[in-house]
């Protein structure tokens, strides 16, 4: 008896609470899937699960989904063997084809609305915050297991059409990622927005040219690419590839690596090809004084894109993006010191030996002038590209170019930034150039007044542009002193006689004869220096007035005293004053515009005596005596 009071019996079978429980819920979740995959997948339905009348329908599901997951690892881990993980793993696919067929569908249909463009825009008042918060918001969210900062999320919300489609996406996405369906997901995403960048790049003309085709092209036929390129750049960087980032933050903003690897994946070939056309055209053979502003435009287009693409290929999967940025800068930068070095080679070189007609402006003084002024409006730019650059001063100067002692004839002497010394430098082998110019003029004033109208062209240049930033005000008033210089040097040869014919003290007394000497010398040497002078050219109007009014203040200040004093002397009709005053001053009007005065002119005869002879005089609007 005592044996069978201790013999064990058979266990009774019971199921345990938790298992029970886990199945329970694991059912639960299946009926409830089953009904709305039912619904959703029917081919009588004209409507879809993500949109706007069945959102929350949309979003309960999901949330079942998710609850399944769940209750199906409960289930694992106590009872691996049963039936309802079978049926829960064919339900959870079924479940992931509509939610993947769903996902392919928002991005599809939404393809107006979910466009770089439409996306960047919204983003485009908190664009700054996301270049410098970019780099702190991924650390933060890597220390963070993966967060995201919801609030900049929100704050980047596609609007428009389907309001929801980017949450939609969102939900989807971490759905299928959390449940362990990422691959899935991401594939469909790539596939879509890939398609997208590629269309993209294609509208704004971006090619895949390798280095070959673009170095056998005109330039005429790449020049028209450059132009379209730098368009591209702007709207790709600041539109297309902005937009791709925040997209993929905000559909992935569960998972850091996801964002990465998507983003990278869906770009960066497109991204290579628009930022490597810049370093190919920079490679080409036949880089020439002309190309240098494209190259310019180029350069200064990256840069101003540099910190942009910085912040949206942070990733080290994107280093190469950046690194091809660099490159691009590095090859452009040396495009256009080859052109500059070749631009002063030019200058240097050129030989030609035609005078010019009055003493104008040269045509190398203008290309020169004309082509630094426009190089200074990349003052940015070129600061850098120069700032190593070494200058050499090949061989000495001359000294007629010392502006204030031999030292300051050297640009290295003068400035300490590498871009001022360089311009200073062009504009000084211009000005030998043209010092060089002026000697075979027989006349010694034309060529002061050449070698003035020159360095006038130059000062206003400088003035009137961003050279005035590069070389200083000090460069300037240097080189108006030695303007000043040549055009005192101008009037003393060219009105020398003229000023000296007369006596220095216009009211000491002498006789009416030599009172006719002088008046009859006064005329000649006045004649013969309005019809020497009447041809030559002065161009710009504030050196030409400022020496005409020199002149008229040192030619009637001693001619109208003289005149006044000794004309009722001079034996009435018996004596005729070809010029008073009052034709001098009109006579100098009409001087220096290059061709025979720049008003009516009319014929006199004049007759003097002692040294005077009969010739003729022209006079604008003034009296014959």
């Amino acid at each position: 008896m005592g044996k069978h009071l201790f013999r064990s019996s058979p266990p009774r079978e019971k199921q345990q609470p938790h298992q029970t429980l886990a199945e329970a819920a694991v059912q639960e979740c299946m009926s409830n899937i089953t009904t709305v995959i039912s619904k959703w997948t029917s081919s009588s339905s004209d409507e879809f699960l993500f949109s706007t009348n069945s959102r929350s329908e949309a979003e309960e599901f999901v949330e079942v989904v998710r609850h399944l997951h769940s209750t199906m690892h409960r289930l694992v881990a106590v009872n691996p063997s049963s039936e309802k993980l079978i049926y829960a793993q064919n339900l959870m696919q079924s479940a992931m084809n509509l939610l993947e067929s769903e996902f392919h569908r928002v991005l599809k249909e939404n393809k107006q609305y979910l466009d770089p463009e439409s996306v960047s825009l919204r983003s485009c008042r908190s664009s700054r915050r996301f270049r410098t918060s970019t780099v702190a918001s991924i650390s933060d969210s890597e220390d963070e297991g993966g967060s995201y900062d919801e609030n900049f999320a929100e704050e980047h919300r596609f609007s428009g059409g389907d309001s929801d489609a980017m949450d939609d996406l969102k939900m989807i996405a971490d759905c299928m990622i959390s449940t362990g369906y990422a691959k899935e997901c991401v594939k469909v995403y790539k596939t879509v927005r890939r398609s997208i960048v590629d269309e993209t790049l294609h509208n704004l003309s971006v090619e895949r040219l390798t280095l070959h085709q673009i170095q056998k092209m005109d330039w005429e036929i790449l020049e028209p690419k450059i132009k379209s390129w730098l368009q591209a750049a702007k709207l790709a960087v600041r539109k297309l590839f902005f937009g791709e980032r925040i997209l993929a933050d905000h559909v992935f903003s569960s998972s850091t690596n996801i964002v990465e690897a998507s983003f990278t994946d869906i770009t960066q070939e497109g991204a290579l090809t628009l930022f490597s056309f810049p370093e190919n055209a920079a490679k080409i053979k036949k880089l020439s004084p002309e190309k240098m502003f494209r190259f310019l435009d180029m350069y200064e287009t990256l840069a101003n894109l540099f910190v942009e693409i910085e912040s949206i290929f942070y990733f080290d999967s994107a280093a190469a993006v950046r690194s091809q940025v660099i490159n691009s800068l590095a090859k452009l930068g040396d495009a256009v010191r080859f052109i500059m070095n070749d631009f002063e080679t030019a200058i240097q070189k050129e030989t030609s030996k035609t005078l010019i007609v009055g003493g104008g402006v040269h045509p190398l003084t203008r290309y020169v002038m004309n082509y630094l002024s426009f190089l200074a409006d990349y003052d940015d730019s070129i600061s850098v590209i120069f700032e190593n650059w070494q200058l050499t001063v090949p061989s000495p100067l001359p000294e007629s170019l010392f502006v204030s002692g031999g030292d300051d004839a050297n640009p290295e002497d003068l400035y300490s930034s590498p871009v001022s010394k360089r311009i200073a430098w062009v504009i000084l082998l211009t000005l030998c150039k043209i010092d060089g110019k002026a000697q075979p003029y027989k006349d010694v004033a034309m060529s002061y007044l050449f070698l003035a109208n020159n360095l006038q062209y130059v000062v206003v240049k400088v003035r009137s542009s961003n050279l005035k930033l590069l070389l200083g005000d000090d460069w300037a008033v240097r080189h108006e002193e030695k303007l000043n210089q040549y055009a005192e040097k101008f009037e003393k040869l060219a009105w020398g006689k003229v000023l000296t014919s007369l006596p220095e003290n216009p009211a000491e007394e002498i006789t009416p004869e030599v009172a006719r000497e002088l008046f009859a010398r006064f005329n000649d040497e006045f004649e013969a220096a309005y019809r020497k002078q009447i041809s030559w050219v002065i161009p710009d109007p504030k050196l030409r007035d400022r020496i005409k009014i020199s002149l008229s203040q040192k030619l009637m200040l001693v001619c109208t005293e003289f005149y006044e004093i000794n004309r009722f002397g001079l034996g009435g009709d018996s004596f005729n004053v070809r010029y008073t005053p009052e034709d001098i001053g009109n006579y100098l009007s009409d001087l220096y515009f290059g061709s025979r005065g720049s008003g009516s002119s009319s014929t006199t005869t004049g007759s003097g005596s002692g040294a005077g002879s009969t010739t003729t005089g022209k006079s604008r609007g003034g009296r014959s005596h």
